[in-house]
């Protein structure tokens, strides 16, 4: 098999080389050929980078940390439909339930991202990207299965359009596409992205709100008793850690995403300064703000650090989208620095803006904006030092 693919892409590479009848097609040709083999080009002028894994190969290992969460997310959207409905199905049954909910949204995603992919690819003569593998793998992991189809392409369009093509493309953008989709449909249909009735699917009416939501919406309360008091959902710590509670698709199992996490460090493809970092952040606020807890009505300064951990999207904020390599600080030094206010904005958002719980997908945003300049800072203080030292 793999001989007849080669066979097939040699004999064609006339016809989109040079000036083959289909030359402007030439870059989902390179696309296709690169992402099935090595390819056997070299580079004629410097840098020269040696390493053994290439950009495609970085992203198909960060689409296979994802996988886990998809096939979770499947079978805890049968899960929490069957809680809804009052009907027990077999974990296998649950599985292709969630599957038949999600796989539309999945294919809405990638066929929208490809689009606008191999479009702004064609005009520039460019070849295509394959950072829109990952944008279109991580944008229906942060969606509710509720979502409409329509809505998943119009966020994925803006995200890949705005958020990526208009900054000149992969490499070049300011912001995480991902996220800038999710942001875009939170602003825009806040209907359907938030709200008690968008996380599961079940009757008409059926509210099934998040654990974030839930203290969120109390006030002079002790947060941890009023999550474990819920009988609709488990919200104990434990069962908020695997994962069987309402979300969007891919953000609940936390077990799953620290796995994912722990291979994308050991494989140096997500820094684990930013990881480490981000968790220090959010456990001091989270000390600060339980301080501040008793003198005050808002319940959500009572949650401790290790609630905040396993709600909402944090952990995976932090595996999969503040250790992008675009969009985040590039010194170490930085690194620890976006990390720690990542941590930090989080907690603070969440607890001091009742009416917004989850400050995961706006922290990341707004240190996207500041990354270049906290390395720029670094930069500068390393540059004092040397030359104090120099002066010496």
């Amino acid at each position: 098999m793999i001989k007849f693919l080669r066979k097939i892409l040699d004999t064609n590479a006339h016809r989109f080389e040079n000036n083959g009848v289909l030359k402007k097609l030439y870059p989902l040709y390179e696309a296709t050929d690169t992402i099935l083999f090595s390819t056997d080009e070299v580079t004629k002028s410097g840098p020269h980078i040696r390493d053994s894994i290439d950009i495609k190969r970085v992203m198909i290992l960060v689409v296979i940390a994802l996988i886990p969460l998809y096939i979770f997310g499947a079978m805890n959207v049968g899960v929490q439909n069957g809680i809804a409905m009052g009907v027990e199905r077999t974990n296998w049954e649950q599985f292709w339930f969630g599957f038949d909910k999600i796989i539309p949204i999945i294919l809405v995603a990638f066929i929208t991202g490809a689009f606008w992919e191999i479009l702004f690819a064609v005009v520039r003569k460019h070849p295509i990207s394959e950072g829109f593998l990952v944008t279109c793998a991580l944008i229906p992991l942060v969606m509710p299965a509720s979502i409409p189809l329509w809505q998943v392409s119009v966020a994925t369009t803006f995200g890949i359009v705005i958020g990526k093509e208009i900054f000149g493309g992969v490499g070049m953008n300011i912001f995480n596409p991902a996220l800038v989709a999710r942001a875009f449909l939170f602003f825009t249909y806040p209907g359907r992205i938030s709200g008690d009735k968008v996380w599961v699917l079940g009757a008409d009416g059926y509210s099934g709100a998040t654990a974030l939501a839930v203290p969120a919406a109390e006030v002079s309360q002790q947060a941890v008793p009023l999550l474990n008091g819920i009988s609709q959902f488990d919200y104990s710590w434990w069962n908020l850690f695997i994962g069987w509670i309402p979300g969007s698709i891919g953000e609940t199992s936390k077990l799953l995403i620290i796995i994912g996490a722990i291979f994308l460090a050991i494989t140096k493809i997500a820094n684990w300064r930013i990881m480490v970092g981000s968790i220090i952040g959010l456990s001091v606020t989270a000390y600060l703000t339980n301080l501040m807890a008793p003198f005050s009505s808002n319940t959500m300064l009572s949650l401790p650090a290790h609630y905040h951990l396993v709600m909402g999207g944090f952990l995976f904020g932090m595996a999969f989208m503040a250790t992008e390599p675009v969009t985040g600080c590039h010194t170490n030094q930085g690194r620890w620095v976006f990390g720690i206010l990542f941590g930090v904005l989080t907690v603070i958002v969440r607890s001091i803006n009742p009416a917004y719980p989850e400050g995961t997908m706006l922290a990341i945003l707004l240190l996207n904006a500041f990354a270049p300049l906290i390395d720029w800072f670094v930069i500068q203080s390393n540059i004092k030092r040397r030359m104090i030292r120099y002066a010496q």
